[in-house]
């Protein structure tokens, strides 16, 4: 079974930049849309960005960081990349990596995320 296991947050002053990675254990192209999630403490998860594989089309970002966040793919690192620039406090949370799996019952799967915190 794939897995998948993110890693770059940590702590950043508001403005800095971080980058976070979602590698999956085996092929990525096992999933026909990796996502970017977020998870504050005491609200409700948001989807942050999507992207379809393998061509790295259909790219969607939710409204509070376009302009500043970008998502992108490595299939052959069998990964999806979030880049964060221009982070601000509201930003802290904890960010999960989803995928949706490309064969029926096209099943989701989860990493276990990485924590963002945006302070001075």
């Amino acid at each position: 079974q794939v897995q998948l296991v993110e890693s770059g947050g940590g702590l950043v002053q508001p403005g800095g930049s971080l980058r976070l990675s979602c590698t999956a254990s085996g092929n990525i192209l096992h999933f026909n849309t990796v996502a970017w999630y977020r998870q504050a403490p005491g609200k409700e998860r948001e989807l942050v960005a999507t992207i379809s594989l393998p061509s790295g089309g259909a790219i969607q970002y939710a409204d509070f960081v376009k302009g500043r966040f970008s998502i992108t793919r490595d299939n052959a690192k069998n990964t999806v990349y979030l880049q964060m620039n221009r982070l601000k406090p509201e930003d802290t949370a904890v960010y999960l990596c989803n995928g949706r799996a490309r064969c029926l019952p096209r099943a989701n799967y989860w990493g276990q995320g990485t924590q963002v915190t945006v302070s001075s």
